[in-house]
């Protein structure tokens, strides 16, 4: 079936959002986590008259920690349950919390911080096997039964724990290609395993369920984000080895990346496994209307991650040790997204239209009636750049800038001379600054429906708050806004250019 161009669109009114990824969040336990702290947040944003918070991907992140190379699609990260949450909830024990470890309040410190969360989970399992009441006990069945995907992903992650950590092409062979008898083998010796990894679903999607509840109390919208790709070590490929482009030992053929541009002169060779988008064809996109229905369970409106790919992506051969040799490869276009409001009704999402953009992807995004993305960091490399402002359709989220960016003050210390020269006068601003405040009062006084402001802008942090550095795996992801940092002063300042920019 063809549809029309009625649009897929969050079309709500005006409206100021803030991006700040949950293990960002300050608090005693190492990493941002679902507690408190965070609701404090939604409460300090509810001041600053936002209406919208943009998280990056809540799922187990895989190599260098990375959100959007995650292990799994569907289940949530374990190391944003907060463990106060479970004490008041009698799922830890009295004296749990008690002696903790000092961990840095600046950044999270994954190699320490993630044997100490998962030994907490341990002692929550435990626990709850003990003295679980007869109502969790019920509410985990429940969940057990109403998650499809959650036994793929258990049996998955305790035959991570069993080999150690290792990639599931490591595995032995008849457990890596999942033979029938080797995986109910393995289901029955990993029983107490698996039922644990369902426990930590379970704990996760209970506390975002509450978060969710209280963001939708405070007249708050969720913006998640859907990768495009898969982690070849992952529960997805793993369990869905025909989807994707792989060879006989299930390693990828041609892998994905984007060719050379304003963040790499060799391009971005990301390594995840390419589609066969034939496949998926002929199956209706079943994988992916599933994906999507899953990721409605995480947000409230959606940003599809790197959307150009879904009209062209950059095929690199997996033995190429850059993007620089690859080829543009035609994807799958409109007819994915038809199937996904065949089955799913219309959804509110966001393309992320950045790169190197062709008539042929804002056609297709324009098909679908979907917003685009501006950056304002993008807007001052050459005279009447489409990131400028006066440029903007209102159909657009605009953003100082995103996870993969600089912070506005960083960016503008070490931008080129013309492009300051070129801010200055655009922004109407003297000497080095306050360059932050300038670019999101730029982007709360244009016409984009929808302006989006990273947390490390409105406290003015430099390059030290920056969350990526695309291309570089060291040392991403792991930023955290120190205690106390946020303050009713920025939510002050936001407020009043909100509500002077009709965006309250």
């Amino acid at each position: 079936m063809t549809h029309t161009s009625d649009p897929i669109v969050y079309d709500g009114a005006r409206a100021a959002g803030v991006l700040l990824h949950p293990t960002s969040l300050p608090g005693s336990y190492g990493v941002g986590d679902l507690g408190d702290e965070l609701t404090a947040f939604l409460d300090w944003a509810v001041t600053a008259g936002m209406r919208i918070w943009q998280t990056l991907p809540l799922n187990p992140p895989g190599f260098g920690n990375s959100p959007y190379g995650c292990h799994s699609s569907y289940a949530g990260n374990p190391l944003l349950i907060s463990p106060v949450r479970l004490l008041r909830d009698g799922l830890l024990p009295e004296g749990a919390l008690d002696n903790l470890p000092a961990f840095p309040d600046d950044h999270v410190d994954f190699d320490r911080v993630a044997p100490f969360k998962n030994d907490l989970l341990r002692q929550s399992w435990q626990h709850f096997n003990k003295h679980g009441s007869e109502d969790h006990r019920l509410a985990l069945r429940r969940f057990e039964e109403d998650n499809a995907w959650l036994s793929d992903w258990a049996v998955y992650a305790a035959l991570k724990e069993r080999y150690g950590g290792s990639r599931w092409t490591e595995w032995p062979h008849d457990i890596a290609f999942r033979e029938t008898g080797a995986i109910t083998a393995a289901k029955r010796e990993l029983g107490p395993e698996v039922h644990y990894q369902k426990y930590i679903q379970f704990l996760f999607f209970r506390q975002w369920a509450a978060i969710r509840e209280a963001a939708d109390a405070r007249g708050i919208d969720i913006m998640g984000d859907v990768p495009i790709y898969a982690a070849a070590d992952s529960a997805d490929v793993w369990a869905n080895r025909d989807l994707f482009q792989l060879d006989e030992k299930g390693e990828p053929t041609v892998v994905a990346g984007v060719p050379p541009d304003y963040f790499s002169e060799t391009g971005q060779r990301w390594g995840n496994p390419l589609y066969r988008w034939d496949v998926l064809r002929q199956r209706k996109y079943r994988w992916w209307v599933s994906r999507f229905r899953a990721a409605m369970r995480f947000a409230d409106v959606v940003r599809i991650d790197h959307f150009r790919g879904f009209a062209a992506y950059w095929e690199i051969p997996a033995g190429e040790p850059t993007a620089i040799h690859g080829r543009w490869m035609p994807g799958p276009g409109r007819a994915l997204f038809d199937a996904i409001r065949d089955a799913l009704g219309d959804l509110p999402l966001v393309a992320e239209d950045l790169g190197f953009i062709t008539p042929e992807v804002n056609e297709l995004r324009k098909s679908i009636g979907v917003p685009g993305m501006k950056i304002l960091q993008f807007a001052f490399a050459k005279v009447n750049s489409p990131h400028l402002p006066h440029c903007y359709d209102p159909m657009t989220v605009v953003y100082t800038g995103t996870h993969d960016n600089d912070t506005a003050r960083g960016w503008f210390a070490t931008a080129t001379s013309e492009e300051r020269r070129m801010a200055q006068m655009y922004l109407g601003i003297n000497g080095e600054g306050p360059v932050e405040w300038a670019m999101i009062r730029a982007a709360f006084t244009s016409v984009a429906q929808t302006a989006i402001v990273p947390l490390q802008d409105i406290l003015g942090l430099g390059s030290e708050g920056r969350m990526n550095r695309p291309g570089d795996g060291e040392e991403n992801w792991a930023w955290r806004c120190l205690p106390d940092a946020l303050t009713s002063a920025h939510a002050e300042r936001v407020r009043a250019l909100a509500e002077i920019t009709g965006r309250c």
